[in-house]
């Protein structure tokens, strides 16, 4: 097994002791890739014992495959007289441990595979191991920060195409068609989530997406992009103002600014995640605006666009180490008529400097 590989499952199998849990099933596409390396997957799980030799669990016809690519013990299921979950409940018993308790994923665990299990060990004993899985990942390696790297150029890509293409009487959905065009030709292996570019009052929505809607003379277009590269995310955002904007809304796209540099500045090995949050907060209240603000100013960026470790926010604990990579600054200001600009980027935090991913102008974009 590839060296890397083996002190993540060493380290999981650390804070398996502290957390009780004796088996952690791996079923998560950002997990496997994590602990595999394999970022071309189908009907793939891992499981790791608290003490041990790891396994992983796949379809009979890739089993060679998994094997050559990940280093570890890969068994094969025949499918349809055998699943993915009756092996993986097979190789759980094999591990010898009395009444097991399993440690899974915050998200995505198939109700199939959660069904099988439950019919075979106490539910009892099913533990919650998602901030195990986001603790572990936080503290990035060289190699994971330099894919990073990669993908924080290729954001930039497509940020420059869809800076260039955006204009009165353009589809949002084709600005964002040349900014995934020019992201793809970079080397994207594909976004991490909805891409958003959104106009007008759809800036105001939460977690808005492109739209057929048609961009007019007076508005703001917010333009959100990622890519992924070998499985790890970066991501940006930034503002475009479509002729003459409200003034208001200029000045709150500069208090972001503003407010992001203070974060970014207080990002430090040491810090809580709180005083982070509380650098960028005190600028947005002393503008008078922190009522129409977020909790929480970013999240930590990985195999996963938004990592719940550490979460940049009011009264958050987390303490901030070299390595860890987050993204500030997550919110606008939610006030109807001048709210809705937003910034985002991606920072590396160093032992003496921080490193920004992604290098990107940050200044208003004037169309």
């Amino acid at each position: 097994m590839p060296p890397v590989y083996q002190q993540r499952i060493e380290k999981a199998q650390k804070m398996m002791v502290d957390s009780g849990i004796d088996v952690l099933v791996v079923n998560n596409r950002e997990n496997l890739i994590y602990f595999t390396g394999i970022t071309q997957m189908e009907c793939l799980a891992v499981l790791i014992p608290r003490e041990g030799e790891a396994c992983a669990v796949t379809l009979w016809l890739d089993v060679a495959y998994v094997q050559q690519e990940s280093g570890l013990v890969t068994y094969g299921y025949h499918f349809p007289r055998q699943s993915l979950v009756d092996l993986c409940v097979e190789r759980i018993k094999a591990f010898g441990i009395a009444a097991p308790r399993l440690g899974f994923e915050r998200y995505f665990v198939g109700f199939a595979v959660y069904d099988s299990l439950r019919s075979h060990f106490s539910e009892k004993d099913f533990i919650n191991a998602g901030e195990l899985f986001y603790r572990l990942r936080s503290v990035k390696e060289a190699q994971e920060i330099e894919l990073m790297r990669q993908a924080g150029r290729i954001v930039a890509a497509g940020m420059t195409a869809a800076a260039a293409a955006v204009r009165p009487g353009i589809k949002e959905v084709e600005v964002l068609a040349e900014a995934e065009y020019a992201m793809l030709r970079a080397g994207s292996d594909g976004s991490p989530f909805r891409p958003q570019v959104v106009s007008g009052e759809r800036a105001l929505l939460t977690h808005p997406c492109a739209s057929n809607k048609v961009i007019t003379p007076g508005e703001i277009v917010v333009i959100h992009l990622g890519a992924t590269c070998a499985g790890y995310c970066a991501k940006m955002c930034r503002t475009a103002a479509v002729g003459d904007i409200p003034a208001g809304q200029r000045e709150v796209y500069e208090l972001l600014r503003r407010a992001q540099k203070a974060a970014v500045d207080a990002l430090r090995p040491g810090a809580a995640a709180s005083e982070v949050d509380a650098a960028a907060r005190a600028i947005v209240a002393e503008a008078g605006f922190e009522q129409y603000y977020l909790e929480h100013a970013g999240y930590g960026v990985g195999l996963r666009q938004s990592e719940f470790y550490p979460i940049i926010g009011k009264g958050r604990a987390e303490i901030i180490e070299a390595g860890m990579v987050v993204d500030l600054l997550l919110p606008t200001i939610y006030k109807k008529g001048i709210g809705g600009p937003r910034v985002t980027d991606c920072i590396v935090v160093g032992d003496k400097a921080n490193e920004w991913l992604t290098d990107y102008p940050r200044q208003l974009i004037q169309v």
